[in-house]
């Protein structure tokens, strides 16, 4: 007989946990549970519900495509001044009215349209909200670079292909790549579109108490200091992005600017906080590493860093982040998105202390981690 404590070779020991939810999946799986659900009422409405949760996975990606039609079409913006019929519409957007009107179909059943009895579609709260918000429509589009990553996804997850959103982003090509204007142009907008909502978030997580002096690094053309220069006019603001990025910024006088690379080089010093607004997830370990340990040099005793980015789930997995995030990231071929745990043990290694993080307003926008360089040495 074998020792309880050492089961025989080939069998898997389980805690509670595991096996009861081994012993639930099998039990869903079961045809006999199924056609049960189907007679009970309060099961038959969770399978409903189940299913209808399992077919919204399965078709995703035709609702990406139908939104990507949308925006590409501009339907949200025509039918937000004057409700229209597919029919109204086809000869001004060149598409047959049949296939318009499945299409402005979709819209409705993702709710960012409304159907009205007379036929006519109009815009619906959800797609003017969509509208209110540049940053989304312009991410619609560029996300057709992903899509053509994903068309292959075995090959993209076996690392077998060479994705085109990793050469959209030259900037992250490390010290010395040559960067196109044009990139740096199209990489310049788009983070200052999208950054709108990630400093909104920012903004009513962080506070600025007795900080005198912040530095922005990586923070691009500038949105995240523009607002807060104008909601905390008494600090004093500097910026330290690559030369080619400071050089496209628009940033009111009283804002200093420092064009260098935290790959190579050391960051100004003279700041009480710096903030990283979603820049870690696009780097690899040791150069988030070497950034956080140029973070700790230019800190004073008692400065304070904020790393502001959409983070992981980690242990728990987010719907949204270790989705969306995590494969967009893993396209770029250069960094990933973390979980605070582990952007917690980057800090621990460069000795910050104080360390917490903050889910944001909007975690699917960014989540906050706040950490201190100490008084005194460790």
């Amino acid at each position: 007989m074998a020792d309880a404590a050492h089961p025989p070779a080939g069998r898997a020991t389980q805690n509670g946990p595991a096996r009861m939810h081994g012993w639930l999946n099998r039990l869903v799986a079961s045809p006999g549970f199924q056609r049960l659900c189907t007679r009970v009422p309060g099961l038959s409405l969770l399978a409903r519900r189940e299913g209808a949760a399992l077919f919204g996975v399965m078709q995703g990606f035709v609702e990406s495509q139908a939104l990507m039609a949308l925006v590409e079409l501009g339907v949200l913006a025509r039918v937000a001044h004057a409700p229209a019929t597919a029919r109204g519409l086809a000869h001004t957007l060149n598409i047959p009215a049949d296939r318009l009107q499945v299409l402005l179909q979709a819209g409705a059943a993702m709710r960012l349209l409304t159907r009205r009895k007379t036929g006519q579609f109009a815009l619906s709260p959800r797609g003017a909200a969509f509208l209110s918000m540049p940053a989304l429509p312009a991410l619609v589009r560029h996300h057709r670079v992903l899509y053509a990553d994903l068309a292959d996804p075995t090959a993209f997850f076996r690392g077998q292909t060479q994705p085109e959103l990793a050469q959209f982003w030259p900037y992250v090509f490390g010290p010395g790549a040559q960067i196109d204007p044009d990139a740096t142009a199209r990489y310049s907008e788009l983070m200052a579109e999208s950054q709108a909502l990630v400093t909104q978030d920012a903004l009513a997580t962080l506070s600025f108490k007795g900080v005198q002096s912040l530095l922005d690094v990586g923070g691009g053309t500038g949105v995240f200091l523009r607002a807060l220069h104008a909601r905390e006019p008494r600090l004093q603001l500097a910026l330290f992005d690559l030369p080619d990025v400071v050089a496209q910024s628009t940033l009111p006088q009283a804002i200093a600017r420092h064009g260098g690379s935290f790959r190579t080089d050391a960051l100004p010093k003279g700041a009480d906080m710096i903030t990283l607004i979603r820049v870690l997830f696009d780097h690899a370990d040791s150069t988030v590493l070497t950034l956080l340990q140029r973070c700790y040099h230019a800190l004073p005793p008692g400065g304070r860093l904020a790393i502001v980015e959409p983070m992981s789930g980690g242990a728990t997995p987010d719907p949204h982040t270790d989705v969306y995030f995590s494969i967009y990231t893993l396209a770029m071929q250069t960094g990933r998105t973390r979980s605070a745990d582990e952007i917690a043990a980057l800090l621990g290694q460069c000795d910050f202390a104080e360390i917490k993080a903050k889910k944001g307003k909007r975690p699917y926008v960014t989540s906050v981690i706040e950490a201190q360089k100490p008084h005194s040495p460790a």
